[in-house]
């Protein structure tokens, strides 16, 4: 951990892209209520095979004009051209977007065939670079508890480092409940070199079932401990979601103890869970 010790903390905050008025509508109180906690930046997914694309530019134009925030769009590469991609990057340039979250992406659902010119996160990266120069600042993805398709540890960490290797800035993780595979992750980089930023990622508790739904598909594990007590409260909300409230706030302190640079907040557009675990932590704005 000592090379994230020498980083700068940045916390941040990630949204979806809404699909209705009334969600757009609420997102926007969501993200004027986190902007008075003064984050580095807000980041906005982008959807399997680019299928959110419009709604993601709206969103981060809309966020960087109402709020005042940095807005880092999504972009993978799965499916899609290099032209198509091009044509993304030169729209975000155009608009005054300087930050990108670079992913490899899925495939959208019960659709086959060809992945794409760029296969993998490292192309990505490495195109923008050729195409953008130093514009953006790049995002990428890191696994500490390893990419559901890696075939071992080993490569799941020389993917991670191609994707360094290729231009990324930053790194910011899965969600994970476990802080010991955030450590071991970040202590196998640096025996690699790498010393770049990487942001555990958080997602608060509030749902049992939509949570292990999400972990399932992502690989993100949750510990027996807390899926035995989530899986005792039932139907009792209240209960649950103080439970996961006390859970996450204890693992985000830990992280920040041991000097991780930042926290990035899966919100899934809420405010109340992520503030509650801000406040708990005794956090404060540019903190």
């Amino acid at each position: 951990m000592r090379s994230q010790q020498a980083h700068e903390r940045a916390f941040s905050f990630e949204f979806f892209p809404p699909k209705t008025p009334e969600g757009a509508a609420k997102l926007s109180q969501t993200w004027q209520t986190l902007a008075e906690l003064q984050p580095r930046f807000f980041s906005v997914t982008f959807g399997a095979g680019g299928s959110t694309q419009e709604r993601t530019l709206e969103t981060v134009l809309n966020i960087q004009r109402e709020a005042g925030i940095d807005a880092a769009p999504h972009l993978s590469c799965i499916g899609s051209t290099r032209n198509h991609i091009r044509e993304i990057l030169h729209t975000y340039q155009n608009h005054g977007v300087s930050h990108i979250v670079a992913l490899r992406g899925d495939m959208p659902s019960g659709m086959h065939g060809e992945p794409g010119e760029l296969r993998y996160a490292n192309e990505l990266v490495r195109f923008i670079r050729e195409e953008t120069g130093d514009h953006f600042f790049i995002e990428v993805g890191a696994y500490p508890e390893f990419h559901p398709q890696a075939t071992s540890s080993s490569k799941d960490l020389e993917n991670f480092r191609r994707k360094v290797e290729a231009g990324a800035n930053a790194a910011i993780t899965q969600y994970f409940y476990n802080p010991d595979a955030y450590f071991s992750f970040v202590d196998a980089c640096e025996k690699l070199g790498l010393s770049l930023p990487i942001v555990p990622g958080i997602m608060p508790i509030t749902n049992y079932t939509q949570l292990a739904r999400f972990s399932d598909a992502c690989g993100a594990e949750i510990p027996r401990w807390i899926r035995k007590r989530l899986e005792s409260y039932g139907d009792d909300m209240a209960s649950l979601r103080a439970f996961g409230e006390e859970v996450v706030t204890r693992l985000c302190e830990q992280l920040l103890q041991a000097g991780a640079p930042g926290l990035h907040f899966y919100t899934m557009n809420q405010t109340g869970p992520t503030l509650a675990i801000w406040r708990n932590l005794n956090l404060s704005p540019c903190d």
